[in-house]
């Protein structure tokens, strides 16, 4: 690549702007994906955490549920289900870290008094209650490790990318650069040293036509004293 480049001093300083950008570019990057790194292992040691709960909530919540059927039957269980009325409701936001757009999912009308869950105080029991706050529960953790898996996923994509920009650059558009620089300031200095030899030439080849001019002024000059 290095030989396609035509050896100026104008291309010289346009690849030194470059490899000044690349350089600045590079620096840049490496600090994005560390700062992306250090934020991914946050999300991570939460989501660590959340799926530890999810498994926790999940069990508790098919314990008591098994629990109120064996104890109030299916029919109840199912007829405490159908009186819900409100059911929970879901919003999505979003949130900016290090550049990165992940999801922020909001809940309501999750969890809910005896009140709200319509079946009544006189239509259920507190092997119902209890199953009905576990699976609450459950579902405010479900919709947690929703966010936060998205998330994870969101940020170790950006750092996939920012690694292979950073790569990129390392790799194999400064080292190119880099040839082409050393490329061209080789060649200047090549045609320096030949226009320096040129001109030298040039000096010993005209103060040797001085001379010889010199010696033939003073021949004449003698031989017209002669005379």
């Amino acid at each position: 690549m290095a030989k396609d480049v035509k050896p100026t001093r104008k291309n010289l300083m346009a690849i030194e702007d470059r490899i000044q950008l690349s350089e600045r570019g590079h620096d840049t990057l490496e600090q994005k994906r560390d700062g992306l790194i250090m934020e991914f292992m946050d999300i991570l040691d939460q989501a660590q955490d959340v799926r530890s709960d999810l498994g926790e909530d999940y069990e508790t919540a098919q314990r008591k549920i098994d629990m109120a059927r064996a104890m109030e039957g299916d029919v109840a269980v199912r007829g405490a289900a159908a009186a819900l009325k409100e059911h929970p409701e879901i919003t999505t936001q979003s949130k900016n870290i290090m550049g990165v757009v992940v999801p922020q999912i909001e809940s309501s009308k999750v969890q809910k008094s005896l009140d709200e869950r319509g079946y009544g105080l006189l239509g259920s029991s507190a092997r119902i209650d209890e199953a009905a706050d576990a699976y609450e529960e459950l579902l405010e953790t479900i919709i947690l490790a929703a966010e936060v898996e998205t998330a994870m996923k969101k940020m170790l994509e950006e750092i996939e990318t920012t690694k292979r920009r950073v790569n990129a650059l390392e790799f194999t558009l400064l080292p190119q650069l880099y040839e082409n620089q050393e490329y061209i300031e080789q060649k200047l200095e090549e045609q320096e040293r030949e226009e320096i030899f040129r001109l030298k030439k040039i000096k010993a080849k005209k103060e040797e036509e001085e001379a010889e001019a010199e010696a033939e002024s003073d021949a004449a000059a003698e031989a017209v004293s002669a005379d």
